[in-house]
């Protein structure tokens, strides 16, 4: 596929490719501003052409990743585009933006480390920070969060051995030769030396990203009292989600364990850093929609193994799909998959799980919040979509949207869920020469437990022989994918699922296949999982019988 020397494209599960560009340089790879232009300006070349299928295209340090849908376009004409656009030898930079920050004290904790870092004062630090005008490389981890370079080798601090819990909104840190600031309060483990009110990112501004790649970025000391202490609220700038005045609405009684609303995810934004989120069983959200005449993207409730209690406020129609919670209204058991007719003042309640791990509970008109970046999907790391971009809570009334004449009700076969485990088909990963020959035949023989440390970002695995690396040193940020399994130092895989970040460090040594990915989504702490190398061949053919299947159940 490829090119040139200096161009390689690689297949990446059976719904995204990547273009590699090769440094000119030894030293700093994915700080080459020369190989980052290019980059950046073939993701812009390739969004022009607007694919058809084509999802998102995302920069990184020194790749570009592009996504897509496998039934809408073929692989091979995505890869084409990617060649043919890989001639494109740099891009135009973008503006200079001034960031004001105040160094040090209760806004820099980290300041003081990272001069005995350097072995100079902590004025001396600030003075090297600020002499230089950094280039934003790209956009990931966090909504707006950019990576930016190169700080001065003398104050280029190590990333803090052990993350901090919380680190505030507009905080400015080093991490070796990067530097960024955090648009939101995170988790974090670079070395925090100041703090910005600049709002690096708002969903509903336009465009909501205060950098994207190809920018510079030059820092500006201020005095303490200069910036207020930091309000995540503003920050973000997330306006509500909920019209108050909603006609129709349900009332959250009971909220269940984590129930929030998705749809079919946030295509079009991960370049900015923003997850794609929706709905962690995509065949079974379908299904709950399609039960009730809904299009297939509208948005439901997902349900997370203890479903919430739902006094439905005006006449409705609803109906719930994947993961059996028990669902009764007004004491009578609701059948999956089926439309159910509701009197105003009805409740719906779940009972004890007996399979899966996520319900979908579909009204038909969809749940009536407001788009953001074009998706109703909630995002709750990122205080984005939604409910106000959190789970739901008692004493919400949460919006119905208007029924349309055009849907009709369907009564729909249910897919087998996982009781106590499932074998997930996969492709080689990106990252499969950062393994040993052996290592996929480690995987593959191996049945590992779903951690209880798993979320909807990812599942951790345990239970198996260390996915050693061989290739030394940190691997390069790079985007990640739905269903990758991720190998962090421990060697334990990860499973990245919807809520994943757009960029990770860690190599990805296989990736699910699409056609897996809604069974892998009803999986609870506990359950066994073992993995199957197959072919693309393989795993497009599933596909287009799994769509068979929902298209012929739904006619």
């Amino acid at each position: 596929m490829s090119r040139d020397q200096g161009v390689r494209v690689r297949e990446v599960g059976d719904a995204a490719l990547v273009l590699e560009l090769a440094s000119s340089s030894a030293a700093d790879t994915y700080l080459d501003i020369d190989v980052n232009r290019r980059a950046t300006g073939i993701a812009r070349a390739v969004s022009r052409l607007a694919i058809h299928g084509v999802r998102d295209v995302v920069p990184t340090f020194r790749s570009v990743a592009v996504s897509f849908d496998p039934l809408l376009t073929d692989v091979a004409a995505v890869a084409s585009a990617l060649l043919e656009t890989s001639d494109v030898n740099t891009s135009d930079d973008g503006p200079v933006h001034e960031v004001p920050v105040a160094y040090g004290g209760m806004d820099g904790p980290d300041l003081e480390d990272v001069a005995l870092f350097a072995g100079c004062s902590s004025q001396e630090v600030i003075e090297r920070h600020v002499s230089r005008t950094y280039r934003v490389f790209m956009l990931g981890f966090l909504p707006g969060f950019a990576y930016m370079g190169a700080v001065e080798e003398t104050i280029a601090a190590p990333r803090r051995a052990t993350p901090r819990v919380r680190v505030p909104a507009g905080s400015v840190g080093i991490a070796g030769r990067q530097t960024g600031i955090y648009p939101l309060d995170s988790p974090g483990g670079w070395q925090i030396i100041g703090r910005t009110t600049l709002t690096p990112f708002a969903p509903h501004r336009t465009p909501p990203s205060l950098f994207v790649p190809g920018d510079t970025v030059r820092f500006v000391p201020v005095p303490a009292a200069a910036v207020p202490p930091a309000n995540p609220e503003t920050l973000m700038a997330t306006a509500t989600t909920v019209d108050a005045g909603a006609s129709r609405y349900v009332t959250v009684l009971r909220p269940g364990l984590h129930t929030t609303v998705q749809d079919s995810g946030r295509w079009g934004s991960q370049a900015l850093g923003v997850s794609v989120s929706g709905s962690m069983d995509r065949v079974s959200h379908r299904l709950a929609n399609a039960a009730v005449g809904n299009r297939d993207d509208a948005a439901t409730l997902e349900a997370t193994w203890l479903g919430p209690e739902l006094r439905i406020e005006q006449d409705a129609t609803l109906a719930v799909a994947g993961a059996d919670l028990h669902p009764t209204l007004d004491d009578a058991d609701v059948p999956p998959q089926r439309a159910v007719s509701c009197r105003a003042g009805s409740v719906l309640r779940f009972g004890e799980r007996r399979s899966g791990a996520r319900a979908y509970v579909a009204f038909a008109g969809g749940i009536g919040v407001t788009p953001v970046l074009g998706s109703r999907a909630t995002h709750v790391r990122s205080r984005l979509g939604g409910f106000d971009g959190r789970a739901l809570r008692s004493g919400d009334r949460v919006p119905l949207g208007e029924v349309s004449n055009t849907g009709r009700a369907f009564p729909v076969v249910a897919p087998r869920l996982p009781t106590c485990g499932i074998k997930l088909r996969a492709l080689p990963g990106p990252q499969l020469e950062f393994f040993s020959p052996a290592a996929l035949e480690t995987l593959q023989r191996t049945r590992y437990t779903v951690s209880a440390d798993s979320d909807r970002m990812g599942f951790r695995l345990v239970g198996g022989a260390p996915l050693e690396s061989v290739v030394g040193g940190a691997m390069v940020s790079d985007a990640t994918f739905a269903g990758a399994l991720q190998i962090p130092p421990s060697g334990d895989p990860i499973l990245l699922m919807a809520d994943r970040p757009t960029t990770g460090g860690y190599p990805q040594i296989a990736v699910v296949i699409t056609a897996d990915l809604s069974v892998a989504g009803q999986l609870s702490a506990g359950d066994w999982v073992e993995f199957e190398i197959c072919s693309r061949a393989d795993a497009l053919s599933a596909l287009v019988a799994q769509e068979g299947q929902i298209l012929a159940a739904t006619r």
